[in-house]
């Protein structure tokens, strides 16, 4: 029995679901950009349609990485009135490389420099992790985590009638509540004055 054993196994092996999670993660990230042009582009940006339990695996794994470039975008930022615009190998460069600016510089860029890495480690592919810093990020920097949705499909996959569903992000296909006005009051106006006049 698998009693207190997480994560499903979905009838692959564990290098086959990195790589599906790695796949599936990086072209739900892909999915932000369309190019109008291309006919191969997603209809709908960041929605991906997959089955059920891949898409409930597939949250976790992804909002993961997105909290990693959020952090990783704050270090950046921190760093950045420390560095030069000079060019590299310049004598103004190679002063302020000599510098003490220098240190305290690179001490602020490393955990922005960790974080590009471990998040390339989770999805091998350069311009998803140029999309996940530059738009995702920025995207969610004010959110605490709950970055996707999960929408059931009302309809199952053809031959095997798996259950389909949409992994999208929050903020673009987001209901907007309404509020109903309030119903008018109707008062009863004095008794005196409805009385006809004598």
């Amino acid at each position: 029995m698998r009693h207190r054993i997480k994560g499903r196994i979905l009838g692959r092996k564990a290098s086959h679901r990195d790589a599906m999670w790695r796949n599936m993660a990086s072209s739900l990230i892909k999915t932000i950009r369309i190019d109008p042009e291309d006919k191969t582009s997603p209809k709908v940006a960041g929605r991906i349609t997959t089955t059920l339990p891949k898409a409930k695996e597939l949250r976790p794994y992804v909002e993961k990485i997105i909290t990693l470039a959020k952090k990783g975008v704050v270090a950046e930022e921190a760093a950045r009135p420390l560095g030069t615009t000079a060019a590299r190998n310049t004598a103004e460069w190679k002063a302020w490389r000599d510098s003490d600016k220098w240190q305290k510089w690179n001490a602020a860029i490393a955990p922005a420099v960790n974080a590009r890495r471990k998040a390339f480690s989770l999805l091998r592919d350069k311009d998803a992790l140029e999309i996940l810093f530059t738009d995702v990020a920025k995207r969610f920097e004010t959110r605490n985590g709950g970055y996707l949705r999960i929408v059931r499909l009302p309809k199952v996959r053809l031959g095997d009638a798996g259950q389909l569903a949409f992994v999208e992000f929050v903020g673009t296909h987001d209901r907007v509540k309404t509020r109903r006005a309030p119903a008018p009051v109707v008062v009863p106006a004095a008794e005196s004055s409805e009385a006809p006049a004598e």
